[in-house]
Formats: structure tokens, sequence, C-alpha cells
């Protein structure tokens, strides 16, 4: 079966947007030095031990042969306030840094001011995903801020939770 004459992409599109998802930026550092940044729902954890996350980018997406060449990434999860930010950062070309607030990372990924958790990681593997690259990176620190509201992904469009409650674990410490 081939996604061209088997399978209607929107319908399938549809059909994948029945799974709700927060939503992350990916940050990093281009080899010339300059900041990359990609809005992503695609973010999942893959192991414990050792710490690995992944995430996928499109092949058409301008910014994928500087992310290829990282030597770190960082994984910043969005609040619901942040929705900007998910925009701004969605968007292909221009300035998307504009009026940011971060701090530096792991191999000068920028890490997002007021992130609900940040992972710095180092590229771990790389493999073909269709029209995606499918990245794994090995977690070499990460941070969780106090909870607040996630944004959600759902259905085509931003959601709120119901009912976000806080954990009596707040707040969590800094691990390196």
């Amino acid at each position: 079966m081939t996604a061209t004459t088997d399978l209607d992409a929107r319908a399938f599109r549809r059909a994948l947007g029945q799974f709700a998802t927060g939503v992350a930026v990916i940050t990093a550092q281009a080899a010339d030095g300059s900041a990359i940044g990609l809005t992503m729902s695609s973010f999942n954890s893959v192991s414990v031990d050792p710490p690995l996350i992944l995430f996928s980018i499109d092949r058409k997406a301008f910014s994928l042969t500087a992310m290829t060449e990282a030597k770190g990434y960082a994984v910043n999860i969005l609040g619901h306030d942040q929705e900007h930010l998910s925009n701004q950062f969605a968007r292909a070309l221009g300035d998307k840094w504009t009026a940011v607030e971060h701090t530096i990372g792991h191999m000068s990924a920028p890490l997002i001011a007021g992130a609900l958790a940040h992972f710095e990681c180092a590229p771990y593997a790389q493999y073909d995903g269709g029209d995606h690259v499918i990245f794994v990176g090995r977690v070499v620190r990460f941070s969780a801020h106090p909870p607040k509201e996630p944004l959600i992904f759902f259905r085509g469009a931003y959601r709120s939770l119901a009912g976000t409650e806080s954990s009596p674990e707040w707040p969590l410490p800094m691990h390196y």
C-alpha cells in the first residue's frame, strides 16, 4: 500500500488529529551561530535508561539541514500562556526570535523562558521516517518548572485541559 494511491492523506491527518498532544519548540544553534527553532507536536519519551527522547522534522523544513548538523538541541515544552510562541516558531523563515526571552543551554541550544520543562540533548540517532527525519536525543540535562496549564493541540486547534492539578512534588530540582 502506498500513501499516494491507497490512503487519503487529508483523512489520515484528520484521524491523527484525534490524538491530543502537547506542544514543544525544538531549538538549536546552527553551524553559522544562528538560533534555530521549530514548533512541534511529535515529541515522545523513548527510554529512561539511557534517557532518550524523540521528535521528527518534515524533510521540507528549511532548518532540517541545520538541525541534522547541530551538536545539541533543546526541547522546550510550552505552557498554555505560550500559544503565541508556538505560532511564532511554526512560521517558515522570518525572525522567529524577536522578543523571545531565553537563556543558553547545552551546546548553545536556546532554552525558552517560562516553558513547563526543558530537555537538553546530545544527538543520539537519526532515522528515515518517510517524509520526516526522526531525531533521537540523549538527555544530558532537564528541568521542570512549577505546574501551569500545558499547551495542548487537538483536532487542529489549541485546547485547554479541564481540572489541571498541581502535584505535591513541586518544585522539582534541576537535574544534571
